[in-house]
This record gives C-alpha cells, sequence and structure tokens, in this order.
C-alpha cells in the first residue's frame, strides 16, 4: 500500500526571482489537516494542507523562459534512479540534461549505463590503490563548474560529500534515501540496512526521502517525501522493492521542479516546491 504526503500552502514570492535572489520570507497563518481516501481499497493518500491569507502575486511558471538545467548524477551502483531522470529528460518531463556520471565505482552498472548513452564518465574520490586515476575534491568542483552543472544528484552513492562539493554547490546538491528521515538515516545505513531496521523497529510506514545534502550523512533539509505501507510479514527485499518504486517517481518529480525552478525557501529555512498546475499552492 501506498500513500502520497503532501504539504501544501498558499505563501507569497515574487513573479520571477533572480535565480541568485533571496527569497522574501513566507509566514503561513494557519493549519488544516484533511484525509482523502481512494476507491482503492489498497491505497490511500493523506493530505497536510498549509494555508495563509495574503495577495496572490505569483504567476504561473513560463517553461519557455526557464532555461534547460545541466544535471551531475553520481551512483554507486545499478543506477535506476539515474535512468529514470535520464529517461525524463529524453522524454521531456524534466527541462533538464544530464551531462555528467560521477562514480566511485568505474566498472557498476550505472557506469556502464551512462558510457552507452555517450555521458561522460568520472570517478571519485581517488581508489587508493590508484593513483593516477579519480579526482580529488577540489578536481570535481573545478571539473563540475567547467561543464556548468546547475545540480548535483545523489542517486545511490555512498560516499560522503566532501565539504568542498557542498560549499560549491550550496542548496543544489539533493540525495535519495529509501527512508523516511529523519528515522533510519545517517552513517552506515543504505541498501538493504535500512529496509531491516525499518522492518525490526516495527514501523508501519516506510517510504524515499529527498533532502537537500550538507556535509553530513542524511542530515540535509527534506525536500520531499512519499509514504509506503509496510505490510505484514513484510521481508526487506519486498518493501525494498516498493518502496523502489516510489522513489522512482519522486525523483522525477522533484527533478523536474528544480529545473523549472519551482523550489522556494521559507523563512524558517524548510524548502518548498511549487505545484505546477497552481502556482498559489505548495507542497
Amino acid at each position: 500500500m501506498v500513500s502520497r504526503v503532501l504539504f501544501s500552502g498558499q505563501l507569497t514570492f515574487p513573479a520571477k526571482p533572480p535565480r541568485e535572489a533571496p527569497i522574501a520570507p513566507l509566514t503561513p497563518s494557519r493549519n488544516v489537516l484533511s484525509f482523502s481516501l481512494r476507491s482503492s481499497v489498497d491505497r490511500f493518500a493523506m493530505r497536510i494542507v498549509k494555508a495563509a491569507s495574503f495577495t496572490r502575486t505569483v504567476a504561473k511558471v513560463d517553461e519557455e523562459a526557464i532555461s534547460r538545467k545541466k544535471l551531475a548524477v553520481f551512483v554507486s551502483g545499478g543506477g535506476s534512479n539515474f535512468k529514470k531522470i535520464h529517461e525524463g529528460c529524453l522524454g521531456g518531463s524534466v527541462q533538464g540534461d544530464l551531462v555528467l556520471l560521477v562514480t566511485n565505482k568505474k566498472d557498476c552498472g550505472g557506469a556502464d549505463y551512462a558510457r552507452s548513452n555517450g555521458i561522460p564518465v568520472l570517478l571519485f574520490p581517488k581508489p587508493k590503490r590508484e593513483s593516477s586515476d579519480g579526482l580529488s575534491p577540489t578536481e570535481l568542483v573545478d571539473v563540475l563548474r567547467s561543464y556548468g552543472v546547475d545540480f548535483v544528484l545523489l542517486a545511490g552513492y555512498l560516499k560522503l560529500i566532501p565539504a568542498e562539493l557542498v560549499k560549491a554547490f550550496p542548496k543544489r546538491i539533493l540525495n535519495i534515501h529509501p527512508a523516511l528521515l529523519p528515522a533510519f538515516g545517517g552513517k552506515g545505513l543504505y541498501g538493504m540496512r535500512v529496509h531491516k531496521a525499518v522492518l525490526a523497529s516495527g514501523a508501519r510506514y516506510s517510504g524515499p526521502t529527498i533532502h537537500f545534502v550538507d556535509e553530513e550523512y542524511d542530515t540535509g533539509r527534506i525536500l520531499a517525501q512519499s509514504a509506503v505501507r509496510v505490510v505484514a510479514n513484510d521481508t526487506p527485499e519486498e518493501l525494498a522493492k516498493r518502496v523502489l518504486d516510489e522513489e522512482h517517481k519522486l525523483y522525477v518529480e522533484v527533478v523536474a521542479a528544480i529545473c523549472e525552478e519551482r523550489i522556494k525557501w521559507r523563512e524558517d529555512g524548510v524548502p518548498l516546491i511549487q505545484s505546477k498546475d497552481n502556482p498559489d499552492d505548495y507542497y
């Protein structure tokens, strides 16, 4: 069973803020909690709506006026989220282009997919036993800048992002984690370990979290989440598959939003996604 947890608010922003300009502070006035049940017996949706009283001044997103963004993806394994994002770029649902693939495992499935699709592959960090290969943190930042990368997307990358990269791309690095942070995150909690920990805890829900990256594991500001019901007698493999299915949907949606410049920052530092269909709504 899957449920999407959406946070929406009617807030005020400048019509088209410059890319580097600060966002106007936002102050919601009240919270309204409502639930909606789907007709299917095995699915439901919960929506938390944040409402605010103010003059609506935000214009609908003009895709033609927004340039396509250049994306770099980091992977350590098969790269299924990387492939879905690439398909979104090619299919037009994502207004961006994948210009680089960065990996710590040069022969992983994600790297093979990138090479077969003409996407340059970089090795980072430098392998301890192969001094001739790989980039240093400073070299990596220089290469990303030389390619004009707008956003860095971590998609199953198992190494800690260096401080140099975080500082060079503030609020422009995203990661996807296979649990509902802040629970079941941190160093050592990745892949099947996460799903085993969820089941061992007795939690009734899990699901992917997309968050901005800081200098620690899984502690950056949460941007989006999608809840997946934990079924009685689940195995880690069964839960992992359902969570991964949601990852593929959620990550493409979020990448589409960042490429269309629909990420807005609330006064308290919480990032929100502006609705594409109704610019007065945020989730």
